[in-house]
C-alpha cells in the first residue's frame, strides 16, 4: 500500500546592529522547504512520487527584499519488478519556480523569469539498478523539453536565431538520462542525502546537463533542524557556466505525514 511523508522546514534569520562602529547593516533571510514522499510497493511493482518546493528570500539595508531560492519539482517512477538484477521503469519529472525572477542594476530590475517561464520537463524509459537499499541507479532513453508561456521570454530559452519571425516556445531533445539517489544515516540524528541527474543529448552527447542536489541534515530536537544544502546545476541550453548554490540553515521543522 501507499506510504506517504511530508515534511515542512521554515528557517529565520535576522541581524539588527544599532550604531555600527565598523559598518554593516540589518539584515534579515527568511527559508521554507517543503518536501513531500509517496510510494505505493508492491509485489509486481513499485510506484514513487515525491515533491519539493522551496522558496526564500533575503533582505540588506534599504534594499527591497529580493529572492535567494525559489523552486518546484515533482518526478514520479513507475518500477515493473521483474526478479532480476535490473528492472524496466518509466519516469517523468516538472520542474519550474514560484515568483518572477529579476537581473537587478543600481537603479532598476529586469524580469528575467517567472513561472513556467521556463519550464522543464522530462520523461524517460529504461532500466534501473538497486544494489542495496539505499543506493538506486536508472539510465535510458529520455525525452526534454524546456518551455515558456510568455512571448516575452522565448527568445532567452530558445535556440531560434533572434532574427527568426515567430520563435518557438517550446524546445525538445531526446537523449540519455542518468539518474542516481543515495542516502545514508550517518548518525542517530544525522541524514546525507544525494541526487545526481544527468542529461545528454543525442546530437551532442559530449555536452551533458547536470543537477546534483546534497542535504545533509541534523535532527537537534522534535522540532529543531539544522540542514546543509549543496546544489549544482549546469546546462548549456541556458548559460556556459555552471549554478552553486548551498545554504546553511536552522530553524523549525514539522512532519505533517
Amino acid at each position: 500500500g501507499w506510504v506517504n511523508e511530508m515534511v515542512g522546514n521554515l528557517n529565520f534569520t535576522q541581524t539588527s546592529i544599532d550604531n555600527p562602529l565598523q559598518g554593516g547593516e540589518d539584515s534579515w533571510n527568511t527559508q521554507l522547504d517543503i518536501n513531500g514522499k509517496f510510494v505505493n510497493d508492491q509485489k509486481k511493482y513499485n510506484w514513487e512520487n515525491t515533491a519539493k518546493l522551496s522558496y526564500g528570500q533575503s533582505k540588506i539595508g534599504d534594499a527591497s527584499a529580493r529572492k535567494s531560492s525559489d523552486e518546484i519539482r515533482f518526478e514520479s517512477v513507475y518500477t515493473h519488478k521483474l526478479g532480476v538484477y535490473v528492472n524496466p521503469y518509466v519516469a517523468g519529472t516538472a520542474q519550474s519556480q514560484i515568483a518572477s525572477g529579476y537581473a537587478y542594476t543600481d537603479d532598476s530590475k529586469l524580469e528575467i523569469s517567472k513561472f513556467l517561464n521556463p519550464g522543464f520537463f522530462t520523461e524517460s524509459l529504461g532500466l534501473g539498478y538497486e544494489p542495496m537499499k539505499n543506493l538506486k541507479t536508472r539510465l535510458g532513453l529520455a525525452f526534454k523539453q524546456t518551455m515558456v508561456t510568455d512571448e516575452v521570454f522565448a527568445a532567452r530559452y530558445s535556440t531560434d536565431d533572434v532574427a527568426t519571425e515567430k520563435i518557438e516556445k517550446i524546445r525538445s531533445e531526446v537523449g540519455m538520462e542518468s539518474v542516481t539517489d543515495f542516502s545514508r544515516k550517518v548518525s542517530e540524528n544525522i541524514v546525507y542525502t544525494t541526487k545526481l541527474s544527468l542529461f545528454s543529448t543525442l546530437n551532442a552527447l559530449n555536452e551533458t546537463d547536470v543537477r546534483w542536489d546534497n542535504l545533509l541534515a541534523a535532527k537537534v530536537s522534535k522540532y529543531v533542524t539544522v540542514s546543509f544544502n549543496l546544489k549544482v546545476f549546469y546546462d548549456r541550453d541556458i548559460a556556459l557556466k555552471r549554478e552553486i548554490q548551498q545554504v546553511l540553515a536552522a530553524g523549525l521543522s514539522y512532519t505533517f505525514l
